[in-house]
């Protein structure tokens, strides 16, 4: 295998263009919780490539710069409407790439990435290309290391958009001329680097002969002392953007909302009712707390989880044509559910169609949802209930979706079944019902209602041995007395 040491920041080296993938390795699709149907690409500037050991700059004022080891195509021959069966063979080579990002400027161009990943340097390639002739493009390995540590480590066995597919995909519309490079996407692991960070990023083929590499790619990351101008975007961040630069709540620094279920309140939780949930709610004001309707497919069962919430909208036919088909809002709702999710469903009511059926069902259920509920009608009901998941809904019905609906939102503020739900509230159901809890209140209302649990169920077994209720239920006075007693003889 022909290995070649090259310089693409000498101009008369560089490519006509760059063109980078979004999302491909499976690993960093998990990581993102999104699942892309077809590939998605921005352009880079080709003056922001720079040789190995060049300084990344990070601008005064910023704190997200976040490096992204990738795969970098060198297209030999033009392509134009190549097959995907055709389109590896107009690989000549293959060479590290570092996808340089500062997610402090992602607001500023609306996804054109223009600002936020053409800064100069942010391009690193090299320092050597492989040869794509007799390479295995599914056995090729992609490492990324910081100051020394392997934070990234993938192969190309299950990329989605295999490499041939993206040429023949990019060739559609565009020539794509030799020399150009294209970036096929980042694998997990991808994070934020700090200033005096040193990052390297290899390619390798550890399988074919003489087990090729481009050699170690290396960065040096600086602080700069430019700050952005005032005539043009500034840097602006937020705990999303922090997240996502960062790989994950806990790496960068934020609070995680789901520590809140933790194993001492799930075990209180599986040992009080939603009756005296909702009592306790009441106690605060708030009534309106319940999904009323829906009931379970799966009777005996309690859960508990976040909600992940759906809207549909009344059919409208014009409307179905463009949101309906295809990868729509219902789909990718399915498709992005989180371990602990609640699937919550505004359907208004509407009983006579299914908004859920036994694929997505088993989608929700692989991708770790712990329920769904809807406040409309479930089709193929008997299939829905083999596959275990707890679904409440309203009845069964064995028409389609699109009969009265059109799914069209997802992850925001939603109405099911007489009340609002909104992303991320604490939903809790048994053979009652379902309630819905603000995350804010949750400790105080669980460790309430599940300390009302034990008074109750001491009461009832002093009524079952004979006691009248009369001072009992609740305990006053003498029965008070009793109750207090007995608890601390319990230790608690």
């Amino acid at each position: 295998m022909t290995v070649t040491a090259y310089d693409f920041s000498i101009k008369q080296n560089r490519p006509g263009k760059i063109v980078a993938l979004h999302l491909n390795f499976p690993s960093r699709i998990n990581e993102r919780g999104r699942n892309p149907k077809f590939p998605g690409y921005f352009l880079k500037a080709t003056s922001s490539i720079a040789p190995t050991g060049a300084t990344i700059e990070r601008p005064a004022g910023t704190e997200l710069l976040a490096y992204e080891g990738e795969i970098a195509l060198i297209i030999g021959k033009d392509a134009r409407r190549v097959s995907p069966e055709d389109g590896w063979s107009y690989v000549s080579g293959i060479t590290a790439a570092n996808d340089w990002g500062l997610y402090d400027l992602r607001h500023a161009d609306k996804g054109s990435n223009v600002k936020n990943k053409s800064g100069d340097n942010y391009t690193p390639l090299g320092p050597a290309i492989i040869s794509a002739e007799g390479i295995d493009p599914t056995q090729l390995r992609i490492r990324t290391w910081v100051n020394g540590e392997v934070v990234q480590d993938d192969t190309t066995e299950d990329l989605v958009f295999p490499f041939g597919q993206l040429v023949a995909d990019l060739s559609q519309l565009m020539t794509l001329e030799e020399g150009d490079v294209i970036l096929t996407g980042t694998p997990a692991g991808s994070s934020v680097a700090q200033p005096g960070d040193v990052v390297e990023v290899e390619v390798d083929a550890p399988n074919a002969d003489g087990a090729p590499s481009t050699g170690r790619l290396v960065s040096n990351v600086k602080e700069s002392s430019f700050a952005m101008a005032d005539y043009g975007h500034g840097p602006k961040v937020d705990d999303l953007q922090r997240e996502e630069a960062w790989g994950s709540k806990a790496k960068a620094g934020l609070e995680d909302p789901r520590a809140i279920l933790t194993p001492e309140l799930r075990e209180k939780i599986s040992k009080t009712a939603v009756a005296t949930i909702v009592a306790n709610m009441r106690k605060r004001g708030i009534n309106n707390c319940t999904i009323d309707g829906p009931r379970p497919m799966h009777p005996g069962q309690q859960i508990l989880g976040f909600a992940k919430t759906l809207r549909y909208v009344p059919n409208r036919e014009d409307l179905f044509k463009k949101h309906g088909g295809g990868f729509n809002k219902q789909k990718q709702a399915m498709d992005s559910v989180q371990p602990d999710d609640v699937v919550v469903m505004e359907a208004r009511g509407e009983k006579g169609t299914g908004t859920l059926g036994d694929v997505l069902a088993m989608r929700a259920k692989v991708r770790g949802a712990n329920a769904v509920i809807t406040d409309g009608g479930v089709r193929d009901a008997a299939a829905v209930a083999e596959v275990g998941i707890p679904v409440y809904s309203n009845g069964n019905h064995p028409a389609v979706l699109g009969r009265r609906h059109v799914p069209w939102e997802m992850d925001a503020t939603i109405a099911c079944g007489g009340t609002t739900v909104q992303p991320n509230d604490i939903i809790i159901g048994d053979d009652d019902g379902v309630v819905v809890v603000p995350p804010e209140m949750l400790v105080e209302i669980i460790d309430e209602s599940y300390e009302q649990e034990k008074q109750d169920e001491w009461v009832y077994e002093q009524v079952k041995n004979g006691a009248a209720v009369d001072g009992l239920f609740p305990p006053t006075g003498e029965w008070k007395a009793k109750y207090e007693a007995y608890r601390a003889a319990q230790g608690e």
